[in-house]
Parts: structure tokens; C-alpha cells; sequence
């Protein structure tokens, strides 16, 4: 039986993890292993998320008054939260491809939490196929660049033009000299 002081711990260790969070996604682990559970944790770190298994009364404790209070929905039975700490699709992106990945793993998303609202299991997975901060920055520097690529090339076009011209001119030159 845990103390009030461990109990106390873990609280104040969840509201620490849940105050650096963007996202949090609750599922249910049921039927993982220890090994699929630290595999599906270590791919969500790498992609600077965690995967944390936690009791239900002591999360409902620490969430109270935060922007995540609504995962309280969700916390029942045996649960385990997906966190984003930097981007908020990578959570939603990493278990759903170990989902996919692992067909034979029954892993059940309950709901989240993302910018203080609460998000369905299909929310999650349509935030899934959003493409992530990377991408998307990418996709945005593309549209900013390509304009002026368009500019840069218009301008080199007319100079290519000029210095054709002008060449063409010399040797019409050239030709009428001789």
C-alpha cells in the first residue's frame, strides 16, 4: 500500500510531466507486454513525447485546474497517457503506426487533450495524418521561396535575353566589318 508521502510524489511528478505537455492522449494498455510498452514509449521519446502508465485517482488529482482537466473523462479503468512535449501531432502520428505496425496489438485510444479541449479516438486519428511541425515548416518555406524563385528566374530570363541580343548584334557587326 502506498504511503501519502509516495502518493504525494507522484502527483507533483505528474504535474510537472502535464506542464511541459502540448498534448496528452489516454488509451488503455491492456494486453501490452513490458517490452511493447517500453518499445511504444521509446519511439514516442524519440520523437520528444512519453508514454507513462499511471493510476487513474492520482492523475484526476494532478490534471484538477489545469488546461488538461478533461483527460479526467477518459481515465478509466487501466490507462496510460501519451504526451507531446514540442509538437503536438507526433503522440497521435507514433501510436498509430505502432498500431498499424503491430496488428495484433489491442490497444485501445480512449480520448485526449489538445490546446484545453477534449479530442475523440477519431480526432486522434485524423490528427494523425496531419503532416508535422518539419513538414509543415518546409511546405511553408516552399511557398514563401517560390515566388522569388519565380522573380530570380524572370530576372536572369531577361538578362539571358539582353546578353543574347547583344551578342547576336556583335557578330552582325563582326560580320559587316569583314
Amino acid at each position: 500500500m502506498a504511503t501519502k508521502a509516495f502518493k504525494k510524489e507522484k502527483i507533483k511528478t505528474i504535474e510537472e510531466i502535464m506542464s511541459k505537455a502540448k498534448v496528452a492522449i489516454v488509451s488503455d494498455y491492456k494486453g501490452l507486454s513490458v517490452s511493447e510498452i517500453t518499445d511504444l514509449r521509446r519511439k514516442l521519446q524519440e520523437e520528444k513525447g512519453d508514454f507513462t502508465v499511471l493510476k487513474n485517482t492520482l492523475a484526476k488529482i494532478a490534471i484538477k485546474g489545469t488546461k488538461f482537466e478533461q483527460l479526467e473523462q477518459f481515465l478509466k479503468g487501466p490507462s496510460a497517457i501519451a504526451i507531446g512535449f514540442e509538437d503536438e501531432v507526433s503522440p497521435a502520428k507514433v501510436i498509430t503506426k505502432f498500431l498499424k505496425d503491430n496488428k495484433k496489438i489491442v490497444l485501445e485510444i480512449k480520448g485526449g487533450v489538445l490546446d484545453g479541449k477534449a479530442i475523440t479516438p477519431n480526432q486522434v486519428k485524423e490528427i494523425s495524418n496531419l503532416p508535422s511541425k518539419p513538414e509543415l515548416y518546409a511546405k511553408m518555406l516552399g511557398c514563401i521561396n517560390s515566388p522569388a524563385q519565380g522573380l530570380v528566374n524572370t530576372v536572369n530570363g531577361v538578362a539571358r535575353g539582353l546578353v543574347t541580343a547583344m551578342e547576336a548584334i556583335r557578330k552582325q557587326k563582326e560580320e559587316q566589318a569583314q
